[in-house]
């Protein structure tokens, strides 16, 4: 398969496993309605997710270089329409609930260890910021359309059909994948030209490795509150109804899917440090985060949410293409490291934030993150640029 078609067909299943991952978010206002679950609860749930994601990220990038991407993510997409069932099933038990999330995450985890694999035996590291934008950015579609899509069809026929809906496109694509796994070339099974100039692993890349697995899981504790908790925000403390709360919601992603592939092209690009951007992107989402939070206007408060969600975001390409860069050719295994980092973050934020809230208010709740927002920035400051560009 060409690069840029491969590339494509990653942006679709992210998209579709972001669909898979986010419709809880909005189906929940409904679910603990209708099961009597508590904000802590429900905090629980999501966080069940992010077990099985965090703790299988490792295993799914090593799969991703034993099999390459097409065997891997045809499995997986599969598998996140079951576990979706699994949850649209279930009743109102709890431990039902954790159970079909965490499958979930188990799932989901090989997704981005593999398309950074794919990637980076496709195209030369002056490329993969930019490639890797647009497969991120799709996290920015999916998250933008299940909002609206969810709400709508669970007006209409409940969240249950709402949640089961919403995977079929993950459906689609793991027949896509099932059909061309054997014409398309394994990433894991060749290197290109690039990698093949790439030194050994040294104590500078060890050091980098290091420090953005660090930044990563800082950055990852800020993205998931808006992920998990933005929707739900809105509509009980800011007051917004189901479809309003619902719209404005969508509107950080509609920005990341510009701010994302921006972020990826822009570090490519940048003729002096690249750090400049990863450093600003996430110093900016702070402030506009402790803005928000501060904001008496809802409205004011929601849009600067979304401009701190977009800037936060915007820095993922930096991320895994510096990752890449100085991980030899462990690419998906070093993916799967520096994932899951960021996913411990996300795993302690969405269960975290209703207790902070709930002690020092949700301004408070929100400055906390802010504050994380701007270390993980500095830490940057400690990335070597020979590093970055090795």
């Amino acid at each position: 398969m060409r690069p840029w078609r491969l590339v494509s067909l990653l942006s679709v299943t992210a998209t579709a496993s972001y669909l898979c991952r986010v419709n809880v978010s909005v189906a929940g206002v409904l679910m603990m309605r209708e099961l009597g679950l508590s904000q802590q609860a429900m905090g629980r749930v999501f966080s069940a997710f992010l077990v099985g994601y965090a703790l299988f990220q490792v295993p799914g990038g090593m799969l991703a270089d034993r099999f390459g991407a097409p065997r891997v993510l045809a499995w997986a997409s599969l598998a996140w329409v079951a576990a979706t069932a699994w949850m649209a099933g279930a009743g109102a038990s709890v431990a039902a609930l954790l159970g079909a999330r965490c499958l979930l995450g188990v799932a989901e985890a090989p997704m981005f260890p593999t398309a950074a694999q794919a990637i980076s035996g496709a195209l030369p590291v002056a490329r993969r910021g930019r490639a890797t934008g647009m497969v991120v950015a799709a996290v920015g579609l999916g998250s933008a359309i299940a909002p609206p899509l969810v709400s709508f069809l669970m007006l209409r026929w409940g969240w249950r059909a709402a949640l089961m809906i919403s995977s079929l496109p993950a459906f689609a694509v793991g027949c896509i994948w099932m059909w061309m796994r054997r014409s398309v070339v394994a990433a894991g099974s060749r290197s290109n030209d690039v990698d093949r100039a790439v030194p050994p692993v040294g104590p500078t890349q060890t050091r980098t490795f290091v420090l953005l697995t660090l930044s990563y899981s800082l950055q990852g504790y800020v993205g998931y509150i808006f992920i998990f908790w933005f929707y739900l925000y809105l509509v009980d403390v800011r007051h917004f109804d189901l479809l309003r709360g619902a719209l404005f919601s969508s509107l950080p992603w509609l920005l990341s899917i510009v701010s994302i592939p921006l972020g990826g092209w822009l570090f490519d690009k940048l003729p002096c440090d690249r750090r400049t951007l990863p450093i600003a992107g996430l110093s900016g989402s702070g402030v506009f985060t402790a803005i928000g939070a501060h904001a008496q206007n809802p409205y004011l408060a929601a849009v600067c949410m979304a401009v701190a969600t977009a800037l936060v975001l915007c820095v993922e390409a930096p991320f895994w293409a510096t990752m890449t860069a100085v991980t030899g050719t462990r690419k998906g295994a070093g993916g799967g490291v520096m994932n899951m980092g960021s996913n411990i973050g996300g795993l302690i934020s969405p269960a975290l934030t209703p207790v902070l809230a709930a002690s020092i208010g949700w301004e408070g709740a929100l400055l906390v993150s802010a504050a994380l927002a701007v270390v993980a920035a500095l830490l940057w400051f400690w990335i070597r640029p020979q590093a970055v560009t090795a």
